[in-house]
């Protein structure tokens, strides 16, 4: 232990001769051995490097011949006296890094991740361009082929530059006339398969168009170049309906429309209409009776037919039957029927008109 004098008193006191009665400070137990304390507080001393000693037994008292060795005596302080050195401390050792752990590759793979992909790439991409190769090959081998063959070149089917020729557009394209027989060949008339028959009553052809209208209506079709009028009358298949129906022959397509758009007009105003045709007396009510009337163009011809009810009575509005008969005898007979025989005898070769713009309906009488 270091001990520091703090005053001159302390440094300077004399201690008994060996042998010496002399007391130290008078009666009492003789002093410890050591330095007297000090009359002032020593801080305390901070013991970094103070080195652990062995325990002693303590040491005995003496009597007061005994005292301490001199000053002159006295160990050097600790502070003097440099510390024992510490055993150097051997750094750690360097920690080394730790590799990644590569996962078991499955039973069949080759350890070689990149180089076995890369290598896979370029197999592929070496296959994909051999079969693009062989395709090609092939294709200029057919071409080839192809050019040594001689090319077929395409005839003209018989009569085509006839049938582009002679249109329905016009009676000089078109100028065989329309016959009764061509239009009613018989005393049944079946306008589509498994449907029941209408009954022919009278037909006829005529070269006067005024015979099968009246008023304005008939000197319309005069106008416009009509030389030829076919029709008959038929009856429905319940007997409860009465119809004439037949084509106007007019010199063209033009005309043809021009009399389509003109005579809805003139049945609007009731200068005019189309006339129907008694057979006897049992049908005398389609000449007289209040009608529902219809017509078409196609090419050069106006189709058109008079629905009357065999009693003589007013056909209602929403009377469907009506509405039926004009659908079967001017577009399944005669415009699909009979003017489409016509065109693929060579004769026409315009296709079918057909919607609200080319057909009209009207109701009518006397």
């Amino acid at each position: 232990m270091v001990y520091r004098y703090e005053s001159d008193e302390d440094a300077f006191m004399e201690y008994p001769e060996p042998g010496s009665d002399r007391s130290v400070l008078g009666a009492g137990p003789p002093p410890p051995a050591g330095p007297s304390p000090s009359r002032f507080p020593t801080p305390s001393l901070p013991r970094a490097n103070t080195v652990a000693l062995p325990s002693a037994a303590p040491a005995p008292v003496r009597a007061a011949a005994q005292v301490s060795p001199p000053p002159a005596q006295l160990r050097a302080p600790a502070e003097e006296q440099p510390p024992a050195p510490l055993p150097p401390v051997e750094p750690p050792p360097p920690v080394q890094p730790l590799s990644p752990v590569e996962p078991p590759l499955p039973a069949g793979r080759s350890p070689r991740g990149g180089g076995g992909r890369l290598w896979q790439v370029v197999v592929g991409g070496a296959a994909v361009l051999a079969l693009l190769a062989l395709c090609g090959l092939g294709a200029a081998a057919l071409l080839a082929e192809r050019d040594r063959t001689p090319q077929a070149t395409p005839t003209a089917q018989p009569g085509s530059a006839e049938v582009e020729a002679q249109a329905l557009d016009s009676r000089e394209t078109d100028q065989a006339p329309l016959t009764a027989k061509e239009l009613f060949p018989g005393k049944q008339l079946v306008v589509a398969d498994g449907e029941p028959a209408y009954r022919v009553l009278k037909s006829q052809s005529s070269a006067s168009c005024a015979v099968a209208a009246t008023g304005e209506v008939a000197d319309l079709l005069v106008r416009l170049g009509c030389t030829q009028v076919v029709r008959a009358t038929l009856r429905t298949p319940d007997g409860d309906h009465l119809v004439t129906t037949g084509l106007f022959n007019l010199t063209d397509r033009a005309n043809a429309e021009r009399a389509r758009d003109r005579i809805r007009l003139l049945l609007d105003e009731r200068e005019g209409r189309f006339r129907g045709m008694a057979a006897d007396a049992d049908s005398a009510a389609i000449a007289t009776a209040p009608a529902r009337v219809g017509w078409q163009v196609r090419g050069h011809y106006l189709a058109y037919a008079v629905v009357v009810r065999s009693d003589g009575e007013s056909i209602r509005s929403g009377d469907t039957k009506a509405r039926e008969i004009l659908f079967d005898t001017i577009e399944l007979h005669l415009n699909r029927g009979v003017l489409e025989r016509r065109a693929d005898g060579g004769t026409a070769g315009q296709p079918t008109d057909e919607g609200a713009g080319d057909t009209g309906t009207q109701d009518g009488g006397e």
